[in-house]
């Protein structure tokens, strides 16, 4: 009787361990759209800087208007109701930025989670 030594592939393949495909409950939560409403206060002196803009650009939110006090030639401070829609993180993000500015934010209500 002979004894093979020659690797057999077949034996080598029990030694592998395919890799499972898991699914994180938070990752799915994180990709959820989902909406909070905030009102902020503008300063003259960021007037003229693309606030409202950057939010949508940089941080990929989606930015509804309801509300805003802020003229042209306006000497006082302005403020904007918004609504911001994005998943969590972004809208996380975006309120980040608006506090790194100082800005003063009345009011900001709980993410609303789409659901059915």
């Amino acid at each position: 009787m002979a004894i093979n030594n020659s690797n057999d592939s077949s034996l080598q393949d029990l030694d592998r361990v395919e890799p499972s495909l898991e699914v994180d409950s938070n990752s799915l939560e994180d990709n959820r759209q989902t909406t909070t409403r905030v009102k902020i206060r503008i300063p003259k002196e960021y007037h003229q800087e693309p606030v409202i803009s950057r939010l949508v650009s940089h941080y990929g939110v989606t930015v509804n208007i309801t509300g805003a006090l802020l003229g042209p030639n306006a000497r006082e401070d302005g403020w904007f109701d918004l609504e911001l829609r994005g998943t969590s993180r972004q809208i996380e993000s975006a309120l980040t930025y608006i506090n790194e500015l100082d800005l003063e934010i009345w009011g900001s209500s709980k993410p609303e989670v789409d659901g059915w």
